[in-house]
C-alpha cells in the first residue's frame, strides 16, 4: 500500500494584520461578531468568528514530515526577489481607467505609491459553500488590476517548481476567513447553537443568506499596505494584544518587501 499523505503542517501566506490594519479589522470584526452572534439577529455561535490576529491570505499549504523540508522552504522564501517580482507585474499593468475589474467587488480606493507596494482592501462577504448550508465565510480582497493574484501565483509557482508546496488541484482563491464553524465546540457532529443537524463528523453549517446580503458591501479594511510573506505553522495559538485576548499563527519564516 502507498504511504498515507502527510497532513498539512504549514502554509504560505500574506499576513493582513499590522499597525495600520489592526484598528480597522478589530473594529470591523467586533461589530460583525456582536451582530451575527446575537440571538436577536442571526444567532451564530460566537466561536465561529475568527480572531483578528488570524487574518491572512493563504497562498498554499505545505506537508513537511521533517524539519529539512521546512528549512528548504524557508531558504527558498528568503532567496526570492519579491520587490523585483512585484515591480515586474506592476510595470505591465494597464492604466487604471482602462482596466477591467478582474477580482473582488470594489474599485481602487487610491493610487498605489510609485514604488513596488502592495495595497489591500477587503470588501464584501462570500462563502465557499451553498449560502443555505455554509461553514466558511470570507472577505475577498479588491484586486482591480489583477496585480495581487498575479503576484501570488508567481510565489506559488516558485514553491511548486521546488516540489515543496502541496498541489491542491484547484485554482487559487484569495480570501480572508472571518467565520468558520469548525472552531465551534461541537462544530462537527451533533447540532451546535445556530447550526444545522448533521451526521457525526460533518461540519456544522449555518444559513448564511441573510448575513451575506447584509455584508455584501462591507469594508473590513481599506487601502492598507502589506509588506510581508510568511510561512506559518498550522493551528493558531492564543495570545494577548494590548491586554485583549487574541490568536495568531506561529511564524516559521518571514521576509519583508
Amino acid at each position: 500500500m502507498p504511504p498515507k499523505p502527510v497532513a498539512p503542517t504549514h502554509f504560505l501566506c500574506i499576513p493582513l494584520v499590522n499597525a495600520a490594519s489592526r484598528p480597522q479589522l478589530a473594529q470591523s470584526l467586533s461589530v460583525f461578531r456582536a451582530d451575527v452572534s446575537s440571538p436577536f439577529s442571526f444567532g451564530v455561535p460566537e466561536d465561529a468568528i475568527r480572531p483578528v490576529g488570524t487574518l491572512h491570505l493563504t497562498l498554499g499549504v505545505f506537508s513537511f514530515p521533517t524539519d529539512e523540508e521546512l528549512d528548504r522552504a524557508s531558504e527558498l522564501l528568503k532567496s526570492l526577489r519579491l520587490r523585483e517580482m512585484l515591480a515586474s507585474i506592476k510595470s505591465s499593468e494597464p492604466e487604471p481607467e482602462a482596466a477591467a475589474e478582474t477580482k473582488g467587488k470594489g474599485k481602487s480606493t487610491s493610487e498605489t505609491p510609485p514604488e513596488a507596494a502592495l495595497m489591500i482592501t477587503l470588501r464584501g462577504l462570500e462563502t465557499m459553500q451553498l449560502p443555505k448550508r455554509a461553514s466558511v465565510l470570507y472577505a475577498p480582497p479588491v484586486d482591480q488590476l489583477g496585480t495581487l493574484y498575479a503576484f501570488c501565483e508567481r510565489l506559488r509557482a516558485a514553491f511548486r517548481e521546488a516540489e515543496l508546496m502541496v498541489d491542491e488541484k484547484r485554482p487559487l482563491l484569495l480570501h480572508a476567513t472571518v467565520l468558520n464553524t469548525i472552531y465551534v465546540k461541537g462544530g462537527r457532529g451533533p447540532r451546535g447553537k445556530g447550526g444545522k443537524h448533521g451526521k457525526r463528523g460533518e461540519k456544522l453549517t449555518i444559513d448564511a443568506r441573510g448575513i451575506l446580503d447584509k455584508y455584501e458591501d462591507q469594508v473590513w479594511m481599506e487601502n492598507v499596505r502589506v509588506g510581508k510573506i510568511s510561512i506559518c505553522r498550522m493551528g493558531a495559538k492564543k495570545t494577548k494584544v494590548d491586554g485583549a485576548e487574541d490568536e495568531a499563527y506561529e511564524v516559521e519564516a518571514e521576509v519583508e518587501f
